[in-house]
């Protein structure tokens, strides 16, 4: 649509319903003006916050199609189209290279209103934020696969000062490196092999893996960073975790292996000195030694998630403790928290510890919420008239 064929829109136009039929709604906890968000990569939703309300489409999928490309511009159209006033913004990822960012763009255009890139860990807790009608200051725990940091680097193991439109990073997973880059998180074992590496044990990596193609080459590529990028993400320290106890090696579908591993537990438990602060950043190698020699999966699961949420309780405490007057509330968000263990045993952890913990419970904890979030976030920073801080 051209800029000359913009909907009119005005104040008093009522919303039609048949543009919101098939979309979540929720109310929110103030009155905020007409923003779009456009969501993430992978399970694309689209947002429009309107007044008190925020209506969030149905999921495209992944955006790696033409169909499911013109399905989300299709959906964002006709929510705009619906609106009850011109939008003041459209939010989308930090990350240049997503169609729905170049959507995000194109739309802006159009409307000649601001394209607002939010980072996609801020978005994550902003969703949750916006659930629950919080606004001000609150804690964020962001563990997933994968966000543009703003320094053009790999996130998925944040805790995040956020405060509405602002974010700041208090640290982050201490980042292994991705061998094989994407096709990592299909391959658990190249995972586990960056553990060893990050170990000062390259040298094993051919023997262990010998039957994996490309196991013999891993030890050059992680020596001289090839195509292995380092990462902080949660997810692929869960990757590692089933690449080192033999869980699923190779992925037949996103997430098999540390499904798998959550499966396997039966009573967490808690490898003590299984991780190390320092400056903001968790280092789960403690832990990722102890499993690089363990037989027994089962075991190996038991210690894997019960040390994993007691560091990051360790962490987030920690860093709570340096902001007294912060009130002691925490968002979980990202695609780590549909493990069930983990949320509860790590919520149980903070709610010992006088924390108030905020979950996505109407959308989700993954990249479904991204949109809401975006929405929320710039909203608020044009109410705010501040600028968006994109967690740096």
């Amino acid at each position: 649509m051209r800029a000359s064929m913009r909907p009119s829109m005005s104040p008093s136009m009522k919303m039609p319903q048949p543009a919101f039929g098939s979309a979540h709604e929720l109310t929110l906890g103030g009155r905020f003006p007409v923003v779009l968000g456009l969501g993430a990569f992978l399970k694309n939703t689209t947002t429009l916050i309107d007044g008190d309300r925020a209506y969030v489409a149905h999921d495209v999928g992944h955006t790696d199609s033409v169909p499911a490309i013109l399905a989300m511009e299709e959906r964002a159209r006709r929510l705009l189209a619906g609106a009850s006033a011109r939008p003041v913004a459209i939010a989308h990822d930090l990350h240049p290279d997503f169609p729905s960012t170049r959507l995000a763009q194109q739309l802006a255009r159009e409307f000649d209103v601001p394209a607002v890139p939010v980072q996609h860990h801020h978005a994550h807790v902003g969703a949750v934020a916006a659930e629950h009608g919080v606004t001000g200051p609150l804690l964020g725990l962001a563990l997933d696969g994968f966000g543009l940091g703003p320094d053009q680097d790999a996130w998925g193991g944040e805790l995040l000062l956020v405060d509405d439109a602002r974010c700041r990073r208090l640290g982050g997973l201490r980042p292994l490196l991705q061998p094989g880059g994407d096709v990592a998180a299909r391959e658990p074992w190249r995972m586990g092999a960056a553990a060893l590496h990050a170990l000062g044990r390259t040298a094993e990596i051919p023997l262990r893996w010998s039957g994996q193609a490309g196991a013999d080459v891993l030890p050059v590529m992680l020596h001289r960073g090839i195509n292995s990028p380092a990462t902080s993400s949660a997810g692929r320290l869960f990757d590692a975790a089933c690449g080192l106890l033999g869980v699923h090696p190779v992925a037949a579908f996103e997430a098999q292996a540390p499904i798998a591993l959550e499966q396997m537990v039966s009573r967490p438990e808690v490898l003590a000195d299984g991780w190390q602060i320092a400056q903001g950043t968790l280092d789960f190698r403690p832990l990722l030694a102890a499993l690089a020699d363990m037989s027994d999966a089962r075991r190996g699961a038991d210690l894997f998630h019960g040390t994993l949420a007691a560091g990051l309780a360790a962490w987030v405490i920690a860093a709570a403790a340096q902001m007294p007057a912060l009130p002691r509330r925490i968002a979980f968000s990202g695609g780590c928290f549909y493990n069930r263990i983990l949320s509860a045993d790590l919520g149980a952890r903070l709610a010992a510890a006088g924390f108030r913990v905020l979950r996505p419970d109407r959308l989700g904890p993954g990249d479904g919420a991204i949109s809401l979030g975006q929405a929320y976030v710039a909203a608020l920073g044009l109410m705010r008239r501040v600028e968006i801080r994109q967690c740096a």
